[in-house]
């Protein structure tokens, strides 16, 4: 199973991972010149590892998450949510075209989630004992 994630990462990487990781932290760079927008920044540079190394990691709620962090997502979903959210879904039709860029395509849609609530939620190994993703 590692070996397996190990190949779908690294084809990941070649085909969809870098462009993405190195949009995330580009934004991530924009969102941390302003000190009011740093925590958005924090959160695109978070993405941007996700991005890059998807298989064999998943994303579940923080524990200690409140009201602040739903706000903050709230925020976020206006301003970039929804556009990364659309950029994912593009990116997971152009690869599920071929046959070997359906897991690709999946791991796509599987970080809409992400795109659209950083907040309060984290990512962690898939093995690792949690709670469930949670909005």
């Amino acid at each position: 199973m590692a070996l397996l994630r190990l190949i779908l990462n690294i084809i990941w990487l070649f085909v969809a991972g870098f462009w993405l990781a190195v949009g995330y932290v580009f934004a991530g760079i924009i969102c941390c010149v302003l000190i009011v927008t740093i925590p958005f920044g924090i959160a695109s540079f978070r993405m941007a590892s996700y991005a890059l190394w998807p298989f064999g990691r998943e994303m579940v709620r923080k524990p200690e998450a409140g009201g602040g962090s739903t706000v903050l997502n709230v925020i976020w979903v206006i301003v970039a949510g929804w556009w990364l959210t659309l950029g994912h879904i593009a990116t997971a039709i152009g690869l599920a075209i071929t046959i070997i860029g359906i897991p690709m395509a999946w791991a796509s849609l599987k970080m809409i989630p992400v795109a659209l609530a950083p907040f309060g939620n984290e990512i962690v190994h898939s093995g690792q004992m949690r709670e469930p993703w949670q909005f």
